[in-house]
């Protein structure tokens, strides 16, 4: 969901920019130093998934990822995808450097809410529940990203109105195979690492495993 340069409005790049650093800031603080290869692989799978897109006038449609940095990472999907997207943009020209505050954002901030929103789902006994949960971790945040790349279209200018609705429109497949992805992997994750999930428990105090 990249945004390319000289489309949105002043106001819009600032607003993005700031947003955007206040995630950096809680981000930052919230990686642990045991945290770092974690936050690295998670940056280089957003980094390639995110290379495949589609055009879709100023924007595009690509794979992010987003709900399984979002479980694994919470606050700290900002920087992940922040160092992610400025390396596209400086290597290939993907979103640009002006637009980097809002692209994080539209991606970040999603993936961090339902992230820390749906990590006790996730870790929940039954299997059922887990999965559903993951799934709607996958889904929801390409959703709202999708929203919050239309809402920065549609403010630069009344008339990226019909690009705004196209790039909503373009994403829903897209929604269906994030959320499938994510709660394959959660499944996975279950099964060969559930300590990867369960470090993230909401209920952290609590020392549980998740059956498997």
């Amino acid at each position: 969901m990249h945004i390319s340069e000289g489309v949105l409005s002043t106001p819009v790049l600032l607003t993005g920019a700031a947003l955007t650093l206040g995630g950096l800031v809680i981000g930052l603080k919230s990686i642990k130093e045991e945290d770092t290869p974690r936050a690295a692989i998670l940056a280089a799978v957003f980094f390639v998934a995110s290379l495949i897109h589609v055009n879709v006038g100023p924007s595009s449609t690509h794979l992010v990822l987003s709900g399984i940095i979002g479980l694994l990472m919470g606050w700290a999907a900002f920087p992940v995808m922040f160092f992610a997207l400025l390396l596209q943009g400086i290597l290939f020209g993907f979103g640009g450097i002006t637009t980097l505050g809002v692209n994080t954002f539209n991606m970040a901030a999603p993936a961090a809410l339902f992230g820390l929103m749906l990590r006790s789902g996730v870790n929940n006994k039954s299997l059922t529940v887990a999965s559903v949960s993951g799934f709607i971790c996958g889904a929801l945040p390409i959703l709202v990203s999708a929203f919050l790349v239309s809402i920065a279209l549609y403010l630069s200018g009344k008339e990226l109105l019909n690009t705004a609705k196209a790039v909503v429109i373009m994403n829903l497949p897209i929604v269906v195979i994030e959320g499938f992805v994510t709660m394959f992997c959660v499944q996975f994750l279950r099964k060969v690492k559930p300590e990867l999930l369960e470090s993230y428990a909401l209920d952290a105090g609590k020392d549980y495993k998740v059956p498997v």
